[in-house]
């Protein structure tokens, strides 16, 4: 798979993640892809911090307005429904708990499901955004994320970069296999048969508990 094979793969797992009724805030990057790949049978509420609910699948050249984005600045479309309103507001339903679901991506996010996303020391960053908030807020914490940065694990026994959250974590998706964590560690549910358990084994830093996982479905 190419890089982008790679983000709708993910994607679309994740996807599968969501239930019917649930609201759900996507991060920027990777985790707005999930919005193409929605079942079709079920509503999901999808919000993103800067004050939507209600976003739809990426804009074509017919539905795309400049005035309409998400948290990463990014246009998006809004569904029959949706609504804007100010950050106070879509801040106090993610401290609320109200968000049942946040999709993020990460730097490094570790077996104690721990993450850190929001800088690199010594490297310019925009801002910290949301995701403090989100991870602590958020019913359920999904990571998506490619499984290794060049090369090097991006799973780790233990994240070294600034956290931006501790134990918040309950899954990581990556095109390898989809991974929870658990009181006992972090276990192996589903892997991808492109890849041998021990490639995995060998491209994971963390520790993996592997017990029977299933295969991951490979349609994009």
């Amino acid at each position: 798979m190419d890089k982008m094979q790679i983000k709708n793969f993910i994607a679309k797992r994740v996807a599968r993640e969501l239930h019917d009724g649930d609201l759900v805030n996507l991060g920027i990057g990777l985790p707005t892809l999930v919005g193409n790949f929605l079942p079709s049978d079920i509503h999901i509420n999808l919000q993103s911090e800067n004050g939507l609910i209600g976003l739809g699948p990426a804009p074509t050249e017919e539905t795309y307005d400049a005035d309409i984005t998400n948290a990463g600045g990014q246009p998006v479309t809004l569904l029959d429904g949706g609504m804007y309103f100010d950050s106070t507001l879509s801040f106090s339903i993610i401290r609320g708990g109200h968000v049942d679901v946040t999709v993020l991506g990460c730097l490094q996010v570790d077996q104690t499901g721990s993450l850190a996303s929001w800088i690199i020391p010594g490297k310019m960053v925009p801002g910290m955004g949301g995701a403090m908030d989100l991870v602590t807020g958020a019913k359920k914490v999904i990571i998506a994320t490619t499984h290794t940065n060049r090369g090097k694990p991006k799973i780790l026994k233990q994240c070294f970069l600034p956290l931006t959250a501790k134990n918040q974590v309950n899954m990581i998706i990556t095109e390898m296999g989809v991974m929870e964590v658990r009181d006992d560690g972090l276990h192996l549910l589903e892997y991808n048969p492109e890849y041998t358990i021990m490639e995995i084994v060998e491209s994971t830093d963390a520790t993996l508990v592997i017990n029977n996982p299933k295969v991951m479905k490979l349609e994009v």
